[in-house]
């Protein structure tokens, strides 16, 4: 049968950041969409990969990359509020396929770039992905949804994927490869934007707890539950006074032992 030839594919990959330390590091979402990329290289004659980067070329963490298989990182310097879509809208005009992480790790972290960026290229983009294969004249992706359910999608080329953050990622840290690759940087001519001058960064401030009662179902019941929906039962208390009310509410809270008063 014929399979579909790909032949270049490229790669966003962003700079994350240690969730206790704050120290950069490799996102592990774009380290899984480069592993979804080479194994789609391995499957297809002459397929190149490219690794493209918007931002400095000498982040610390950016050379991780190298050491999880990427040959060679094509940064595209851009200043911190500088806006990255135009620079890689021009450089991803003649891929058949884009691969990106849902959502990177630092900054905004909106998750709208891959939306913004397949709107730019006029491309069809397909959200959720944990696995890719080929198909005749298609790529057929296994997409991630809700309550561990899977779909696959045939998606014809050019396309832009965004990686789900739960997608087994078979790469493997090799420090030879680091040393063995190469980061080559080209300077981007677009103006700064002044936007990041309105934001104000704070500290994350902590959330309230939400109280949920223990779960007393048997694995069977709750695996069932996971799969489909389902009512919890409960009571609705329409009639009464405010202080009856408040009285079914407590009575709820300890006797599932929420609280100890």
């Amino acid at each position: 049968m014929r399979q579909l030839a790909i032949k270049r594919i490229a790669v966003l990959v962003s700079i994350g950041r240690h969730p206790v330390s704050g120290v950069p590091r490799y996102s592990r979402n774009d380290a899984a969409a480069l592993g979804l990329a080479t194994e789609l290289a391995q499957q297809t004659a002459d397929a190149s990969i490219d690794v493209i980067h918007a931002g400095q070329a000498d982040n610390p963490a950016l050379p991780e990359y190298l050491a999880l298989g990427a040959a060679r990182i094509s940064v595209i310097e851009t200043a911190a509020a500088q806006d990255v879509l135009p620079a890689l809208q021009e450089q991803l005009q003649a891929y058949d396929l884009v691969l990106c992480g849902s959502r990177a790790e630092s900054g905004e972290a909106s998750g709208m770039l891959p939306y913004r960026l397949a709107a730019r290229l006029n491309l069809p983009l397909l959200a959720g992905v944990i696995a890719v294969t080929l198909g005749s004249d298609a790529i057929v992706a296994q997409q991630f949804l809700p309550k561990g359910r899977r779909r696959e999608v045939a998606l014809p080329l050019p396309a832009l994927l965004t990686v789900h953050p739960l997608a087994p990622s078979r790469l493997r840290y090799a420090y030879a490869r680091l040393r063995a690759g190469r980061i080559s940087s080209q300077a981007f001519p677009g103006g700064t934007s002044d936007a990041g001058e309105e934001w104000q960064v704070e500290a994350a401030k902590a959330l309230p707890r939400k109280l949920a009662a223990p779960e007393k179902r048997s694995g069977h019941a709750r695996m069932q539950a996971a799969t489909m929906a389902e009512s919890r039962g409960g009571k609705v208390l329409q009639e009464g006074s405010a202080a009856d009310k408040a009285q079914a509410v407590l009575a709820y809270l300890r006797e599932h032992r929420l609280v100890d008063y």
